[in-house]
């Protein structure tokens, strides 16, 4: 099962990566089909194998010989841990299926984000649409969606986010606002306080380091969305876990 889920999670990575570069540029996803962004020639099936074909290709354009972005094989590698990782947390389940799929979302839009500045509506609206699915299905299975909690979730963190936009003047972009209101819906209020707490955390933390590296100036803007995708990570993992842990602590 885990060989059948690190070949599924590497495939559906290789599709992130057209929509990594296309989604930005308001291009097709399914048309035309692949190619070198380089030389515009089009890639055969064996270009195209997931991890493999980057490797045996040594990282250049079969028939350009440009060499290829590494975010290829890491976006499909990413996309194939994270599939396992959510596989070991959850088993093969509902929960593993949705959270997979909110988890190549969330990749794309971390991408997307480092590289564009931007968050584009359409996928945090996927992700609101596949939780309104996952919720519905777990209510007529007898479960409870806990909806009121995700509505809570919902308001709470978009309120708190689009605050520091008004207050920041521009500090944080009304993408950021959608995306920790749709991932507050699908935790619910409790738990999307601790998302938000970590991407506060990681994100001071990753970005004294950027500075201290000098790889980014003071003066050089950092992308929020990544620190909010991770922190959903580590929510939607161990967070349960984290949180008892914490409580028990207090006791």
């Amino acid at each position: 099962m885990i060989f059948l889920i690190l070949i599924y999670g590497l495939i559906i990575g290789s599709f992130l990566n057209v929509c990594i570069y296309r989604i930005p540029r308001s291009e097709s996803i399914a048309w035309p089909g692949s190619h070198c962004p380089k030389c515009n020639h089009s890639l055969k099936w064996y270009d195209n194998i997931p991890l493999f074909s980057f490797l045996s290709l040594g990282g250049k354009c079969r028939y350009c010989k440009a060499q290829i972005s590494k975010q290829y094989p890491i976006v499909e590698s990413l996309n194939a841990v994270l599939y396992i990782s959510m596989y070991f947390r959850f088993g093969f389940t509902l929960d593993f299926i949705f959270y997979s799929l909110i988890s190549s979302v969330l990749l794309v839009i971390t991408f997307i984000d480092l590289q564009q500045m931007i968050i584009p509506d359409l996928l945090v609206v996927i992700i609101f649409i596949l939780s309104v699915f996952y919720k519905g299905i777990i209510y007529f299975r007898g479960g409870s969606p806990e909806i009121f909690s995700s509505i809570i979730g919902l308001i709470m963190a978009g309120a708190l986010f689009l605050a520091i936009v008004l207050l920041s003047r521009g500090g944080m972009g009304g993408g950021d606002v959608t995306l920790i209101a749709s991932l507050g819906f699908i935790l619910g209020w409790k738990k999307i306080l601790f998302t938000i707490f970590l991407s506060f955390i990681l994100g001071a933390i990753i970005s004294v380091f950027l500075l201290a590296a000098k790889l980014k100036s003071r003066k050089d803007p950092i992308p929020f969305g990544p620190f909010i995708v991770l922190g959903f990570f580590i929510t939607a993992l161990w967070g349960q876990a984290i949180i008892d842990w914490y409580l028990a602590l207090l006791i």
